[in-house]
């Protein structure tokens, strides 16, 4: 047996050609949805109203933003044929530029959490975790964050916590601040999303109150934390404590980008 020698892998010859491989494309999926279903392109743009010289376009990369209405159309008769999965569906709008739900529900949002997403919560106790729509809902939240902050979970709407429920006062040490950056923050979140009905309702709701009129008539925008620290207090002890805070965007097939994950180590008690 040989001993003392290291194995040199052959190099690739110098003129080899590698074929690189090709970035992802609105065209390139729909064709392949097509191929895969053996329909031809006429037939496709019989049963989604458009003409077949469209999906030629689309498919060749002319035209690569149809709209939510072509392409729903075009996805509706694919998924006649042989159901689209929902890897595939979220890829299509991905492509395409759209926004695959406008509108989710607090409720929608909380179907997307899984059994393990939520038992995660209770595996980060002693520390607060939550996860947390980008309109400031709480969508569910272990006991140690319920406990942290009082009638949250009842009122749902952070904001709503914020200005409508006096335990907020009690608990933030540092109320100012925090309320004035869940607001600027809100400002930001409505740039992202565009400000429908949603939005037009919670701003009117929270009308209501003159602080949060306050802070919002202030024109300021934020789009995260830039002090980790939430200084919060225990009201049944009296203790004053600190926690560190992070929140992450999360993906999700039906509501990509539209669940937070909070959480907040707590540290040593303030002084």
């Amino acid at each position: 047996m040989q001993t003392g020698r290291v194995a040199v892998l052959p190099k690739p010859m110098q003129d080899e050609l590698v074929e690189v491989p090709r970035v992802p494309t609105l065209g390139g999926l729909l064709r392949k949805l097509r191929d895969d279903r053996r329909i031809s392109r006429e037939k496709l743009a019989f049963a989604a109203g458009v003409s077949a010289s469209y999906i030629t376009h689309l498919e060749s990369g002319d035209r690569d933003r149809p709209t939510r209405t072509v392409l729903e159309a075009l996805m509706r008769y694919l998924d006649e044929i042989s159901p689209i999965s929902s890897d595939e569906r979220r890829h299509l709008f991905d492509l395409a530029g759209i926004v695959a739900v406008d509108n989710p529900t607090i409720a929608d949002l909380r179907g997307e959490l899984t059994v393990d997403m939520r038992r995660s919560l209770t595996l980060q106790e002693p520390n607060l975790a939550a996860y947390i729509d980008t309109r400031w809902n709480v969508l569910a939240a272990n006991q140690v964050y319920a406990r942290a902050f009082p009638g949250l979970l009842e009122d749902v709407n952070i904001l709503r916590w914020f200005f409508r429920n006096p335990l907020s006062r009690q608990v933030m040490v540092e109320w100012e601040r925090e309320s004035a950056l869940t607001v600027q923050w809100l400002r930001g979140l409505i740039g992202q999303q565009g400000s429908g009905a949603w939005a037009t309702e919670l701003l009117a709701e929270l009308a209501a109150y003159p602080d949060f009129r306050r802070i919002w008539d202030d024109g300021d925008t934020v789009y995260g934390r830039e002090q980790t620290a939430m200084l919060l207090r225990d009201i049944e002890t009296g203790e004053n404590y600190t926690v560190e805070v992070g929140l992450f965007r999360l993906d999700s097939i039906a509501y990509p980008g539209r669940i937070q994950y909070y959480l907040g180590v707590r540290n040593q008690a303030a002084v």
